[in-house]
Protein backbone atom coordinates (compact mmCIF):
# COMPACT_ATOMS: atom_id res chain seq x y z
CA UNK A 1 0.00 0.00 0.00
CA UNK A 2 0.80 3.89 -0.80
CA UNK A 3 1.92 5.16 2.59
CA UNK A 4 -0.28 7.94 3.69
CA UNK A 5 2.24 10.87 3.50
CA UNK A 6 3.09 9.75 -0.14
CA UNK A 7 -0.44 10.53 -0.86
CA UNK A 8 -0.76 14.03 0.78
CA UNK A 9 1.98 14.54 -0.99
CA UNK A 10 1.18 13.67 -4.20
CA UNK A 11 -2.06 15.78 -3.58
CA UNK A 12 -0.64 18.76 -2.13
CA UNK A 13 1.16 18.79 -5.40
CA UNK A 14 -1.69 18.20 -8.15
CA UNK A 15 -4.23 20.31 -6.12
CA UNK A 16 -3.07 23.69 -6.03
CA UNK A 17 -2.35 23.67 -9.69
CA UNK A 18 -5.90 23.08 -10.27
CA UNK A 19 -7.00 25.29 -8.27
CA UNK A 20 -4.16 27.82 -9.14
CA UNK A 21 -5.34 27.46 -12.72
CA UNK A 22 -8.87 27.69 -12.49
CA UNK A 23 -8.49 31.08 -10.23
CA UNK A 24 -6.38 32.43 -13.47
CA UNK A 25 -9.15 31.16 -15.76
CA UNK A 26 -12.02 32.72 -13.97
CA UNK A 27 -10.05 36.17 -13.02
CA UNK A 28 -9.25 36.31 -16.92
CA UNK A 29 -11.12 38.76 -19.09
CA UNK A 30 -13.59 37.04 -20.97
CA UNK A 31 -11.85 37.10 -24.67
CA UNK A 32 -13.70 35.75 -28.13
CA UNK A 33 -11.17 33.96 -29.72
CA UNK A 34 -13.95 32.58 -32.69
CA UNK A 35 -11.55 34.68 -35.30
CA UNK A 36 -8.30 34.89 -34.50
CA UNK A 37 -7.83 37.59 -36.93
CA UNK A 38 -8.44 41.31 -36.75
CA UNK A 39 -7.79 44.20 -39.10
CA UNK A 40 -7.72 47.08 -36.89
CA UNK A 41 -4.72 48.02 -34.71
CA UNK A 42 -6.06 51.13 -32.98
CA UNK A 43 -5.94 51.47 -29.36
CA UNK A 44 -9.67 51.16 -28.98
CA UNK A 45 -10.00 48.52 -31.34
CA UNK A 46 -6.63 46.57 -30.47
CA UNK A 47 -7.75 42.78 -30.72
CA UNK A 48 -7.65 41.00 -27.78
CA UNK A 49 -4.83 38.40 -28.91
CA UNK A 50 -2.55 41.39 -30.82
CA UNK A 51 1.43 41.36 -29.50
CA UNK A 52 0.63 37.89 -27.88
CA UNK A 53 2.12 34.65 -27.02
CA UNK A 54 -0.41 31.79 -27.93
CA UNK A 55 -0.53 28.48 -26.89
CA UNK A 56 -2.66 25.40 -26.90
CA UNK A 57 -2.11 21.97 -25.95
CA UNK A 58 -0.25 19.01 -27.40
CA UNK A 59 -1.78 15.94 -27.40
CA UNK A 60 -0.73 13.31 -25.61
CA UNK A 61 2.54 15.22 -24.77
CA UNK A 62 0.53 18.10 -22.85
CA UNK A 63 -1.50 15.13 -20.52
CA UNK A 64 1.45 13.64 -19.11
CA UNK A 65 3.73 16.73 -19.13
CA UNK A 66 1.13 20.24 -18.59
CA UNK A 67 4.07 22.64 -19.09
CA UNK A 68 4.52 21.54 -22.69
CA UNK A 69 2.31 22.66 -25.52
CA UNK A 70 2.38 23.77 -28.98
CA UNK A 71 3.29 27.49 -29.25
CA UNK A 72 2.55 30.44 -31.74
CA UNK A 73 3.09 34.40 -32.12
CA UNK A 74 0.17 36.71 -32.98
CA UNK A 75 1.11 40.22 -35.29
CA UNK A 76 0.04 43.29 -33.88
CA UNK A 77 -3.47 42.41 -35.46
CA UNK A 78 -3.95 39.19 -34.10
CA UNK A 79 -3.31 37.05 -36.62
CA UNK A 80 -1.80 33.72 -35.20
CA UNK A 81 1.85 32.63 -36.55
CA UNK A 82 3.25 28.94 -35.83
CA UNK A 83 5.91 26.33 -37.05
CA UNK A 84 3.46 24.03 -37.89
CA UNK A 85 5.90 21.03 -39.38
CA UNK A 86 9.09 20.56 -41.41
CA UNK A 87 9.30 23.85 -44.25
CA UNK A 88 5.85 24.87 -43.14
CA UNK A 89 4.50 27.96 -41.24
CA UNK A 90 1.23 29.49 -40.64
CA UNK A 91 0.27 32.58 -40.98
CA UNK A 92 -3.52 32.82 -41.54
CA UNK A 93 -4.75 32.49 -37.93
CA UNK A 94 -5.03 28.94 -37.59
CA UNK A 95 -2.72 27.39 -35.35
CA UNK A 96 -1.26 23.86 -35.99
CA UNK A 97 -3.49 21.99 -33.18
CA UNK A 98 -6.79 24.27 -32.92
CA UNK A 99 -7.40 27.57 -31.33
CA UNK A 100 -5.06 28.99 -28.36
CA UNK A 101 -5.90 28.04 -24.77
CA UNK A 102 -3.34 30.50 -23.26
CA UNK A 103 -2.23 34.24 -24.53
CA UNK A 104 0.77 35.84 -22.86
CA UNK A 105 0.63 39.81 -23.94
CA UNK A 106 3.88 41.05 -24.19
CA UNK A 107 4.29 45.00 -23.91
CA UNK A 108 5.77 46.77 -27.28
CA UNK A 109 5.95 49.91 -25.95
CA UNK A 110 9.44 50.20 -24.97
CA UNK A 111 10.21 48.60 -28.44
CA UNK A 112 11.97 50.63 -31.22
CA UNK A 113 9.68 50.69 -34.20
CA UNK A 114 6.89 49.48 -32.46
CA UNK A 115 3.76 47.24 -34.25
CA UNK A 116 5.76 47.65 -37.37
CA UNK A 117 8.58 46.10 -36.20
CA UNK A 118 6.93 43.41 -33.99
CA UNK A 119 4.92 42.80 -37.24
CA UNK A 120 8.18 42.71 -39.49
CA UNK A 121 10.23 40.53 -37.33
CA UNK A 122 7.25 37.72 -37.35
CA UNK A 123 7.44 38.20 -41.21
CA UNK A 124 11.55 37.14 -40.92
CA UNK A 125 10.67 34.34 -38.49
CA UNK A 126 7.95 32.65 -40.52
CA UNK A 127 9.97 33.15 -43.94
CA UNK A 128 13.25 31.40 -41.58
CA UNK A 129 11.22 28.42 -40.70
CA UNK A 130 9.66 27.58 -44.19
CA UNK A 131 13.34 26.83 -45.05
CA UNK A 132 14.10 24.57 -41.71
CA UNK A 133 13.02 20.80 -41.03
CA UNK A 134 10.99 20.84 -37.78
CA UNK A 135 12.74 18.85 -34.64
CA UNK A 136 10.44 18.56 -32.06
CA UNK A 137 13.53 18.37 -29.25
CA UNK A 138 16.06 21.02 -31.08
CA UNK A 139 14.13 23.31 -33.63
CA UNK A 140 10.35 23.52 -33.11
CA UNK A 141 7.40 26.29 -32.89
CA UNK A 142 9.31 27.16 -29.76
CA UNK A 143 12.35 28.51 -31.29
CA UNK A 144 10.16 29.88 -34.06
CA UNK A 145 8.54 32.36 -31.60
CA UNK A 146 11.93 33.23 -29.70
CA UNK A 147 13.63 33.73 -33.39
CA UNK A 148 11.04 36.74 -34.09
CA UNK A 149 11.49 37.78 -30.56
CA UNK A 150 15.52 37.75 -30.97
CA UNK A 151 15.05 39.44 -34.07
CA UNK A 152 13.12 42.39 -32.43
CA UNK A 153 15.52 42.44 -29.92
CA UNK A 154 12.46 42.36 -27.42
CA UNK A 155 12.83 42.88 -23.94
CA UNK A 156 10.32 41.57 -21.53
CA UNK A 157 9.87 39.70 -18.33
CA UNK A 158 12.75 40.36 -17.50
CA UNK A 159 14.29 38.13 -20.55
CA UNK A 160 16.36 39.86 -23.61
CA UNK A 161 17.56 36.75 -25.33
CA UNK A 162 14.85 34.08 -25.94
CA UNK A 163 14.95 30.51 -26.44
CA UNK A 164 12.64 27.39 -26.17
CA UNK A 165 13.04 26.64 -22.34
CA UNK A 166 12.52 30.33 -20.92
CA UNK A 167 9.17 30.39 -23.14
CA UNK A 168 7.74 27.37 -22.22
CA UNK A 169 7.90 28.53 -18.54
CA UNK A 170 7.66 31.90 -18.79
CA UNK A 171 4.07 30.98 -20.75
CA UNK A 172 3.03 27.97 -18.13
CA UNK A 173 3.64 30.39 -14.78
CA UNK A 174 2.13 34.03 -16.65
CA UNK A 175 0.13 33.50 -19.87
CA UNK A 176 -3.72 33.78 -18.92
CA UNK A 177 -6.25 31.61 -19.89
CA UNK A 178 -8.71 32.17 -22.53
CA UNK A 179 -11.54 29.93 -20.74
CA UNK A 180 -12.28 27.90 -18.42
CA UNK A 181 -12.16 24.93 -20.79
CA UNK A 182 -7.89 25.84 -21.72
CA UNK A 183 -7.88 25.19 -18.14
CA UNK A 184 -9.60 21.65 -18.11
CA UNK A 185 -7.80 20.84 -22.00
CA UNK A 186 -4.39 20.91 -19.88
CA UNK A 187 -4.90 19.97 -16.63
CA UNK A 188 -7.86 17.57 -16.15
CA UNK A 189 -5.49 14.11 -18.12
CA UNK A 190 -2.45 14.90 -16.06
CA UNK A 191 -4.93 15.02 -13.29
CA UNK A 192 -6.74 11.64 -14.13
CA UNK A 193 -2.73 10.23 -15.30
CA UNK A 194 -1.66 11.27 -11.42
CA UNK A 195 -4.83 9.68 -9.90
CA UNK A 196 -4.77 6.33 -12.20
CA UNK A 197 -0.76 6.09 -10.89
CA UNK A 198 -1.54 6.62 -7.26
CA UNK A 199 -4.43 3.96 -7.60
CA UNK A 200 -2.77 0.93 -9.47
CA UNK A 201 0.22 1.56 -7.04
CA UNK A 202 -2.04 1.62 -3.81
CA UNK A 203 -3.55 -2.08 -5.10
Amino acid sequence: LVPLGLKLKLLNFVVPSFVDAIMAALSSSKLDVSCVTNTTTTTEHLHPLAFTILWSPLPPITWMLPFIGHMGIATSRGVACDFQGPYAVGDRGRMAFGRPTRALRIDVGSLPGGAEQWDMAITEANAEYRTRMHNICCDNCHSHVAYALNSMEMSAHGIRSWDMVKLCFLVFFKARFLSLGGVVAQFLPFGVFVLIVVSVKAI
